[in-house]
């Protein structure tokens, strides 16, 4: 053994820090060396311990060389280490252990796959280059990597890599900076997870997966949380609220996912970064009560077919008309959603408006004499939500009429004791109603160019009649 390693041998039994140094050491200055083996043997119990005294390995400034091997071991003491340099990736695969704590130190990686603490694993502050595996951890303690610099090995492997990660009291990664995708499928973190002002690297590739993610109480990805790449929460579940309140989300591609959040489950979902939305955005299928968003950021890209919610906060109705017509295929569901939803808070006006707007927009995909006839039924009746349209054509209509054959009368046609007295204005409400009600079409016959506008008056009338019998028909049967 070296003065250094005696030094933490000595001290292991009273679990005293040995300072090698105050800061990182750049490289292996004599004085400051640690064998990783050393480091080993006395976590899994080689050293003695004292009465009274809680022995654990804690350790400042110091360079270790070779492995931390604890794999498949059972350790009882605490690891800390503190600007302490490691040499090669420490092993914690299936360890069990109570806390461990690595801050501000410098590893080539850090393996931890099937590792269960009783405490909290924390790497904060350290930069690990190289990948961090956390799969099938279990953490009582919770997770720290607070300003914690991890950066992937190659653009092919992840920077971080679990997969059923189960973090207890809560995962704190709050200004770190990762460097090639962040890993969380089929995690469960039951204190939240908390990513203000991280940074997520991998452009052109997904910077957070955290498909089927479970999250109790708060997902934070916010206060200058920055994704380049997609960040993927398809089939996640937030037991509360997750906020991406002043965050940055650019897939770097515009024809990738900047958020991936289809089926997704949400108590609330506040989607308002500091800036515009620099990608698609799918929150397809997904359930949340509570969304709040704003006109400022959306996507010019934005799926939304079978989103579900109870309450939307931030924009006006032409803002969420622009943002139902953001998606680049025609769903019915999400204007019966808007509409749905208007109706519920009383603006029984608006939701017609949505209505027509969807019937509007259904008309594009039709064929050439669907989109002729709903094209009628839109300038006639509104598609049945505009009724007042057909009274105001048919009133224009009965003007026209009441002009042209106050001007030329049409001639009798019943001998003069049978014929009732004409009137311009009852002649051609007559013409317009589709069954004879006055007696005055009957009575008179029209000729030359009067005859023509009173074969017109007759057709508008049996069309503006089809026209609110459909529309209606229409409203009251949508589907």
């Amino acid at each position: 053994m070296n003065d250094a390693e005696r030094r933490l041998w000595a001290a292991f039994p009273t679990g005293a820090q040995v300072v090698l140094g105050d800061d990182l050491p750049l490289g292996p200055q004599p004085d400051r060396i640690v064998r990783g083996e050393i480091i080993a043997q006395l976590l899994l119990g080689a050293g003695s311990t004292v009465p009274g005294a809680v022995a654990a390995v804690r350790l400042k400034g110091a360079y270790v060389i070779g492995q931390i091997d604890l794999g498949g071991g059972n350790v009882e003491p605490e690891l800390r280490l503190e600007f302490c340099r490691l040499v090669e990736e420490p092993d914690l695969s299936n360890t069990q252990s109570r806390q461990l704590r690595m801050s501000d130190c410098w590893m080539p990686g850090f393996d931890g796959g099937g590792l269960r603490a009783d405490g909290y694993l924390s790497l904060s502050g350290s930069v690990v280059e190289g990948t961090v595996r956390l799969p099938r951890a279990q953490l009582s303690g919770g997770l720290r990597m607070n300003g914690t610099k991890i950066t992937s090995p190659s653009p092919d492997e992840w920077a971080l890599f679990s997969g059923g990660l189960v973090v207890e009291v809560g995962c704190f990664a709050r200004n770190a900076e990762i460097t090639g995708g962040m890993r969380l499928v089929g995690a469960r973190m039951n204190g939240g997870l908390y990513m203000e002002g991280a940074t997520l690297r991998n452009p052109g590739r997904l910077a957070l997966d955290a498909q089927s993610m479970v999250v109790e109480d708060a997902a934070e990805f916010s206060q200058g949380f920055t994704a380049y790449g997609t960040v993927r929460l398809r089939n996640a579940r937030f037991n509360g609220i997750v906020s991406f309140s002043k965050a940055v989300l650019d897939s770097t591609d515009p024809d990738r996912m900047a958020l991936h959040a289809s089926h997704m489950t949400a108590d609330e979902l506040l989607l308002w970064p500091s800036e515009r939305i620099k990608g698609r955005v799918s929150l397809s299928y997904s359930r949340v009560q509570v969304l709040m968003d704003h006109p400022e950021i959306w996507p010019d890209r934005l799926y939304l077919n079978g989103l579900i919610y109870e309450t939307l906060r931030g924009g006006e109705l032409r803002d969420r008309m622009s943002w139902i017509n953001r998606d680049p295929e025609f769903h019915l569901q999400p204007y019966e959603q808007l509409a749905t939803w208007f109706h519920s808070v009383g603006h029984d006006d608006l939701a017609r408006k949505v209505q027509l707007a969807k019937m509007r927009a259904r008309r594009r995909k039709l064929n050439i004499i669907g989109r002729g006839w709903n094209q009628l039924l839109d300038w006639t009746v509104g598609y049945g939500y505009r009724p007042w349209l057909a009274f105001a054509w048919f009133g224009f209509l009965m003007a026209v009429g009441t002009l042209v054959f106050s001007i030329h009368q049409p001639g009798p046609v019943k001998p003069p004791e049978e014929l009732p007295k004409f009137h311009a204005l009852i002649y051609s409400l007559d013409l317009l109603i589709p069954i004879d009600t006055f007696g005055q079409q009957q009575s008179f016959d029209p000729d030359g160019w009067s005859r023509w506008i009173a074969y017109g008056l007759v057709s508008s009338g049996w069309v503006l009649a089809t026209a609110l019998i459909a529309g209606t028909a229409r409203v009251l049967r949508p589907n």
